[in-house]
Formats: C-alpha cells, sequence, structure tokens
C-alpha cells in the first residue's frame, strides 16, 4: 500500500504495478468468493436488477468487462484496458480528504457459465501489499425469469495495523463503495438504452 497526501503520479502507479509482479495474496483462502465465503472474515453481498432479456445482460457484461462498475470521483481503477484474465495486477486508487492511498489487486478467477444459470464476471484478491485480506467479486446473473441482476461479493479483514485502527473508517469506505458500485452499473446499463427495472436492490 501507498499512502501519500499527495496524488501518485501514473509513473508512480505504473511503477507500484510492476512491483506487484512477485507479491503473493494477502490472504490464503484465493477463490473461496466462487461459493461460499470463508469463516472469519467480514461479508458484503449486495445485488441490483439492472433490466432483462438477453439485451440488458450482453450490455452489462460489456460495462463489466470495461470495469464500469468502478465509481467516479473518489475512487480510480488504474487501469481500466487491464484485460480481464486470471493473473492481472490492478491497483484501486483511493482518496479522502487530503489523503490519497494505492492498493493492488490480482484476478483470480473469471466466470462464464451458461447453466444450470447464466453467469459472467471475475475476481480478484487483495496482495500482500494492500491494506486488507480477502477477495472481491464481481458478477452479472440472467435469473430464470429472465432478470439480469448485478452480483457484487467480498469477505474482508485488516491485514495493516493501520487498517485495525481505523476499521470503522475503512467499513464505511467499503459499504460506500458498494452502494455506488450497484448505481455505476445500472447507470452504464441505462446509458446502453436498455430497459431498466427500476434499480431494484438486495444488499
Amino acid at each position: 500500500m501507498i499512502c501519500t497526501v499527495y496524488q501518485p503520479s501514473s509513473e508512480t502507479i505504473r511503477a507500484f504495478l510492476r512491483q506487484q509482479a512477485d507479491v503473493s495474496f494477502s490472504y490464503p483462502e484465493v477463490g473461496h468468493s466462487r461459493h461460499t465465503p470463508p469463516a472469519g472474515y467480514v461479508v458484503d453481498h449486495n445485488r441490483i436488477c439492472l433490466g432483462e432479456g438477453e439485451a440488458c445482460f450482453n450490455a452489462a457484461r460489456d460495462a463489466l468487462h470495461a470495469w464500469r462498475m468502478f465509481p467516479t470521483g473518489w475512487v480510480k481503477l488504474c487501469w481500466p484496458t487491464a484485460p480481464i484474465a486470471p493473473g492481472t495486477d490492478v491497483a484501486i486508487l483511493a482518496h479522502w480528504g487530503a489523503l490519497w492511498w494505492l492498493n493492488a489487486c490480482r484476478i483470480v478467477y473469471v466466470i462464464d457459465e451458461h447453466a444450470p444459470q447464466r453467469r459472467c464476471g471475475f475476481a480478484y484478491g487483495a496482495l500482500a501489499s494492500h491494506a486488507a485480506r480477502g477477495e472481491e467479486r464481481f458478477c452479472i446473473e440472467m435469473a430464470g425469469d429472465g432478470t439480469v441482476w448485478y452480483d457484487l461479493l467480498a469477505f474482508s479483514k485488516p491485514n495493516r495495523l493501520l487498517t485495525r485502527l481505523g476499521y470503522p473508517f475503512v467499513r464505511r469506505l467499503q459499504k460506500r463503495f458498494a452502494a455506488q458500485s450497484l448505481k455505476a452499473m445500472a447507470e452504464a446499463v441505462s446509458h446502453a438504452n436498455w430497459p431498466s427495472a427500476g434499480g431494484r436492490t438486495d444488499g
């Protein structure tokens, strides 16, 4: 993790990402977001209905693959051109007040399922340099009734003393990210001109 009072430059972020190549995950339960999250972690599970039908599913899939689920403003994915593939490293740059911090994650697995339910997406896990331990899964699902859902699941716990001391603040940011991620995906699909289901949520 990098924590500063100024915004890291693009060169700093690229150098930080290069350094992650030989860094391992910050937690042993790699891949557990695919099914049941492991015990001992805080679990966040949030969903929003994006619409219905094949066109909506395709629009949501394209938005996910373009990292459109990241809210704008206080958090930034470095970089949105990163391929959705196992082993891809990305950095998440966030700021609050005068502080900027940079953390690294690695894509663990990719989802591309057609039965028993159509699903696509991926999960990434925190690397050892991250302020937290855990994993986050981003998934688009088509239910049996044809409705299309964006499903966001994460399990996490502090990885560093600073994070432990400021954990209530970290939890507020995690909840804020989840809520804004649902909104970002709903807006991305809506802007693709596919019918919306009114932003129904289940979190």
